[in-house]
């Protein structure tokens, strides 16, 4: 028996070590994520090699992997306090769409690690919504420049944090509060000068109204001086000795009385 216990002892012993090596040998790196192998023998951090894939890995016991979540992640920063051009309190909603570069990963762990997040993203986020809302009004911010500043924040965060190993997809700005009294003092002036623009068109509207009245009115007038001047006293004597001829040719019975003085003008007096 106290053989047996003692063939036994480091076979179990042997055992619990395979188990124990063989759970620190195998990595299970799940969808959307990729793993960083540091080795603990061989040089540290593994940068110059593609991360590790989804699925189940075997790796030395003794290396170590981190596993990342390379999928497209968003961060929203609700309320940053920022400054407008004049220095009023802005409160600004932001959304960030963004996801560490898949073959960058080792260097990004190398460098940021895995918090990269408030380590490098958050910041930026912040210091670059403060440079750009602080060129803009905050009437420009209220009306016409939500997306231009939208843009910008893209454009300069993607730079700034592309160079650390993390791409920037896209960048929302849900909202722009202004405080209370500025944003009134804007809605104001905005409808004054919507009322402005509508006074203007009614004005415009009219003039041209009146201008075409003027038109068909002065082209009356010339027609009526036109012809006024081709109505000499020969021409409305042929009218009236043409007329009366088609009148004395009719059937209906009539009485044609010429006019006195010579003109030649019908008066004409009939059952008809």
């Amino acid at each position: 028996m106290d053989k047996l216990n003692r063939i036994g002892l480091p076979a179990v012993l042997l055992v619990m070590a395979v188990f124990i090596i063989g759970a620190k040998s195998a990595v299970n790196i799940g969808y959307g994520e990729a793993g960083v192998v540091f080795r603990t023998f061989g040089g540290g951090v593994v940068t110059d090699e593609p991360p590790l894939g989804e699925g189940f890995r075997i790796i030395a016991p003794w290396n170590k992997v981190f596993i990342y979540n390379v999928k497209q992640q968003e961060v929203f920063e609700s309320k940053m306090q920022v400054l407008s051009s004049n220095g009023l309190d802005i409160n600004l909603d932001v959304s960030v769409l963004y996801q560490p570069k898949y073959d960058e990963l080792g260097k990004l762990h190398q460098t940021k690690g895995t918090n990269y997040l408030d380590v490098v993203i958050v910041p930026s986020i912040r210091a670059v919504a403060r440079s750009v809302v602080g060129k803009y009004t905050p009437e420009q911010l209220y009306s016409t420049k939500r997306d231009a500043i939208q843009t910008e924040i893209y454009d300069e965060l993607k730079d700034g944090v592309g160079s650390q190993h993390v791409q920037i997809n896209a960048v929302l700005v849900r909202d722009v509060t202004l405080p209370t009294t500025i944003k009134e003092a804007i809605e104001r002036k905005l409808s004054q000068e919507q009322q402005a623009l509508e006074y203007e068109f009614r004005l415009v509207t009219a003039e041209k109204e009146a201008e075409k009245v003027r038109i068909e009115a002065q082209g009356k007038a010339d027609a009526n001086n036109i012809l006024n001047r081709s109505l000499t006293s020969n021409v409305l004597r042929d009218k009236g000795i043409e007329a009366t001829s088609k009148l004395a040719e009719s059937p209906n019975s009539k009485v044609i009385v010429i006019g006195s003085g010579g003109d030649g003008l019908p008066i004409i007096l009939g059952n008809q």
